[in-house]
Formats: structure tokens, sequence, C-alpha cells
């Protein structure tokens, strides 16, 4: 009996030392809730990897052996219709900003995004979520060495530019400093990834932006690739680059596989793992596209780019999904997943449901464009059917998407006219909805 009155007194004490923070039910339904029980999330953007580069899709007879990426595929979704812009640039302020470029002005390489935006990792920070965030890799925003600091990210180190003259020879920044470093790039940021992670206690989003398999082509270290031992010289490498992309899309993959091997199973179950590559693969070795039609253009060789989602609460297995999205959709869909109660902001949507629910009519129509040089711009939008360009020389061209996914023949040209009544009330459909998206 003494004893039982014990331990009731016991409790008693501990419930009234919590009442200055909270009762020890509130603490213990804050544990249910506690933000250790987040989902971490990590994004992995390839550089210059389009749909004919990767495995699980149709289009392009070489592929890469990627099995780490075919897992995702195998125990994840991937997705066939998501537009990002022709260059990397503009992908990457989209994604950050949840924006299309014409609101950024970030519309082509090397333009500067304007730190007034509201960065997706500055929306986290806002919004209290309680997730710690890298970036580690490529920035190509600025190349100011604060400016990832001054958009709000956490940690960034990486590769400011565009790309590298080498490989092995390129200046890295780490936290406002920059210093030449002798390391392969994608190993380098893979050893960046493993240990942020490591250090973290708390719920973490990585935004991991290989700069594979940019330019310029090359063979990496013989044990990340299986495409043997080509010959090294540049003069074999301009005559055939094709075996070297896909050594460098290799390499990537099998640092992936390091990457996620690092994570104990318990927080490897605890992470949603976003793949997408930032715009079409180069002409040199584009697959099925046209040279004229692939990285750099607003055709579907440019902007028609994977994804594969899996990972934590992504419950479709080895699913295919044929929803319209564009990459400004990532940062709701992030800003969602990190449960800020926010599934619509700016230009993006938050696809979240899609991890779990197939055939959701998520968006009517896409949009993307790249700027020029003079100040002009080339436009596009599509719908499920149709897609509508405006180049910035005046000239338009329009395609049934679902007759040719390779874009022929142009429905504008003289021996294709005049329109069907249905071709035409679709395009003057198309033509409108570019006129409000860009209101």
């Amino acid at each position: 009996m003494h004893s039982k009155l014990s331990r009731l007194f016991l409790v008693m004490i501990i419930f009234l030392s919590c009442s200055d923070n909270g009762s020890l039910v509130s603490d213990i339904q804050d544990g249910d809730n506690s933000s250790e029980s987040k989902t971490n999330i990590l994004l992995i953007i390839a550089d210059d990897m389009g749909l004919d580069a990767t495995p699980g899709y149709s289009i392009g007879t070489q592929k890469p052996n990627m099995p780490n990426l075919q897992e995702m595929i195998n125990s994840g979704v991937r997705f066939n219709n998501l537009w990002s812009y022709p260059t990397c640039t503009p992908t990457r302020s989209s994604i950050l900003t949840g924006k299309y470029g014409f609101r950024t002005n970030v519309m082509k390489v090397d333009d500067v995004l304007s730190t007034s935006e509201t960065s997706i990792q500055k929306y986290l920070d806002n919004s209290n979520a309680g997730y710690s965030h890298a970036v580690i890799g490529k920035w190509h925003l600025s190349r100011d060495t604060q400016h990832p600091l001054h958009m709000g990210v956490g940690y960034y180190a990486g590769l400011l530019s565009g790309g590298v003259q080498s490989y092995t020879n390129w200046n890295f920044t780490e936290n406002g400093q920059t210093n030449n470093s002798s390391e392969y790039t994608t190993t380098k940021f893979t050893d960046l990834a493993i240990d942020w992670i490591d250090t973290q206690t708390q719920p973490w989003f990585l935004w991991l932006a290989y700069n594979a398999p940019h330019t310029p082509f090359h063979l990496p270290p013989s044990n990340l690739h299986s495409q043997g031992s080509l010959p090294t010289d540049d003069g074999s490498i301009d005559a055939n680059p094709l075996p070297y992309y896909l050594a460098m899309l290799e390499a990537m993959d099998s640092e992936i596989g390091r990457l996620l091997n690092s994570l104990s199973t318990e927080e490897k179950d605890n992470t949603v793992i976003i793949f997408i590559g930032d715009n079409g693969t180069p002409n040199q070795v584009a697959q099925e596209y046209a040279g004229q039609r692939a990285k750099g253009s607003v055709y579907q060789g440019g902007v028609n780019v994977p994804m594969i989602i899996s990972g934590k609460n992504v419950t479709r297995v080895n699913q295919i999904e044929d929803a319209l999205l564009n990459t400004t959709d990532i940062f709701a869909t992030i800003a969602d997943i990190a449960e800020t109660g926010t599934v619509e902001i700016n230009d993006s949507k938050s696809f979240k449901e899609l991890f779990t629910i197939p055939n959701v009519n998520f968006r009517d129509y896409i949009y993307t464009e790249i700027g020029k040089d003079n100040g002009g711009f080339d436009y596009t939008i599509r719908n499920s059917t149709h897609k509508y360009i405006r180049f910035e020389n005046g000239n338009e061209a329009f395609y049934n998407l679902s007759n040719n996914a390779l874009e022929n023949p142009n429905l504008l040209n003289q021996n294709q006219l005049p329109l069907s009544d249905a071709d035409s009330a679709i395009k003057d459909e198309l033509t409108t909805e570019i006129t409000n998206i860009r209101q």
C-alpha cells in the first residue's frame, strides 16, 4: 500500500514539475507529433539528363546501367510529363521559388535570382516546419559566394557556376569561401552529403545537385561505371561522346547508391527521394530527338525531363504517372511533405497526392519558356494532347502529341492547313491560357 502511494506521489510531482511548460499529457502528445517523425526530403538533380538517357523511359535506345535509379523506379513512381526549363538556371530557380521565370527574370543561363525572392528553404523556416536544410552541388543562380546563404540556405557547399573545366580541377565554394578542388565532383558532392546528413538531429531537406552528366564529357574513375576502358583523348571523346556521357551517369548512380547505403535503415525508411533531370540531353548525345530539339529548346527533347519519386509514404510501386507537371510544382510539394499546410503557392501546386493515388487530373496545362540574349523569348504550353509553341521571331508551331510524341508534323505548316475544327479550338484554348498565365 505504501509502495503504491509512493508511486502515485512521484507521478504527481512529475506532473506538477511539468506544469510550467505544459502538462505531462501535453508533452506526451507533443512527442507523438514531434518533428522527429517528419519525413526527410532528398531532392537529387541530374544536370542535362533527358528521357532518352534515363532507364525506364521508352525514348532512347542506349541506356546507362543505373541500378540504384532502377530500384527507385521499381519501388516508386515514374513521371512521364514533367516539364522543366530548357536550361539549368531557370529550372533551378523555378524549383527554388515555385515561380515561372518571367516572374523572377530568370529565364536563361546565368540570369541572377534576386535575393528578395522567397526560397523553399526560407519558406520552410518561415513556416516553422522544423527542418534543417542544405544545398550541395551545382547552384548556378549567381556567382556571388554568399548568394545561397542570402537565399536562406542553411548550409551550402559546391559549384556556383554552370560547369567545370575539369571534374578534377574546379572551384569549390563552401559557406562563402572558394578554393580549388582536385576531387572528382560527383564523389565530392556525395561525401559532403553523407557528412552533412550524419550531423543532423532534426528532420532534414537536402538539395543534392550533381553537375554530372554535364560537359566536359570524360571517362570517370573505373570503379564507378561499366562502360569499360575507353580511350581518354579528346579526339576519341569528341568523335563518339555517348559512351562517356553514359559512364558519367553510371558514376552518378554509383555515388547515389553510396549515399543511400550510408543511411541507417530507420533514416532511409523515413526519407522520400525525388530524382529529376534539370533539362534535356545535350545535342551531342541526344537520342531520337533532333539535335536542335534537345537541350536549349522548348521542344520535348529540351523540356520533358525524368522524375522518379520513391521512399516514405510513396505507396505506388513501380507505377507510371502521366499527370502534367511543372518543375515549379516541386516547391509546393516539398512544403506539403514538410507539413506546412501549403498545397498551392505562386505557380506551384503540390502533387503529393500522386504518391498514393493514380490518375488524378492535376493540371489542365503546363507552361515553360526560354529567354534570348536580345530580350525576347520562346514559350510553349500543352494540354493532355496538344502543344503550342511561339518563337521569339514570331513563328508558331502546333503539334498533336497524342499522334506523335516527337512533335511531327507541325500542324501550322502550309501543307497541313487548314486546321480541323477540333484542332483549331484547342489552339485557341492554349493561346488563351498563355495570356491568362502571363497576366
